[in-house]
């Protein structure tokens, strides 16, 4: 009997070492952490897949919420906020402004191609392909700034390759400067270079985020005077350390 107490004991111990807090970020971010201790000005904690690791502390104005593996939430909602700072560029405004935190993750899409586009690759560059084609490529974004009302000042870049399913090969490279709404829509405008020329590039869409991972789906159009693109593309991203 002492035995099976010692080991039901024992297995209990053993959960209750293993279960894990959720830590929320005001930034959106979701982290799974032992939390060691909460200060005034600090949270110290341990990252929940390296608990022998190093503590790690992080300010209470960054954290909007703690959630203790029994369920139990903690909302930070008085704490200081970290300093506003003047936003470059747009007199009067401050924010935090989480300088240069960059993301990246793959794009996938189609595009559909005007006729008079199609006509044109076939005269400059005797490539013939269909209206309805996919891309594939990467977004590389640098969100330069964010305001207290949560939106964001965003630099994106975008290579893609398209026609693959058609045995083509369509680079295109976008440069697009953009903002984005705390509830995650955005839009974008910048310059578009193709094997059909250059142009410009007009992109709208909507953000959603899950533990700290964005899902981005957009629609883009990319009117040219040798025809008219119409792209639409999603995809992910998430935070590089």
């Amino acid at each position: 009997m002492k035995k099976l107490l010692f080991t039901l004991l024992a297995c209990t111990t053993c959960l209750i070492g293993q279960a894990q807090d959720l830590l929320i970020k005001r930034n959106g971010d979701e982290l799974q952490v032992k939390v060691l201790e909460i200060n005034l000005e600090e949270i110290r904690y341990k990252r929940f897949d390296n608990l022998k690791g190093p503590i790690i502390a992080i300010a209470k104005g960054e954290v909007f919420l703690i959630k203790y593996e029994n369920g139990t939430k903690v909302t930070f909602t008085d704490v200081a906020q970290p300093a506003k700072q003047q936003i470059p560029g747009i007199p009067g405004r401050t924010g935090y402004p989480q300088a240069n935190l960059k993301l990246g993750g793959p794009r996938l899409g189609f595009t559909v191609l005007s006729q008079k586009y199609r006509d044109h690759l076939v005269e400059e560059y005797d490539r013939e392909v269909s209206a309805f084609m996919t891309q594939f490529g990467w977004q590389f974004e640098t969100r330069v700034f964010t305001l207290d009302n949560g939106t964001s000042g965003l630099f994106e870049f975008v290579p893609l390759v398209g026609g693959l399913e058609q045995g083509k090969f369509l680079p295109s490279l976008s440069a697009l400067v953009g903002i984005r709404s705390a509830k995650g829509l955005e839009f974008g405008v910048g310059p578009n270079v193709t094997l059909g020329g250059a142009g410009l590039v007009l992109a709208v869409g909507t953000n959603f985020q899950s533990q700290g991972v964005n899902f981005p789906v957009n629609l883009a159009v990319a009117p040219s005077k040798d025809g008219m693109r119409l792209s639409l593309l999603f995809g992910f991203n998430s935070r590089k350390y």
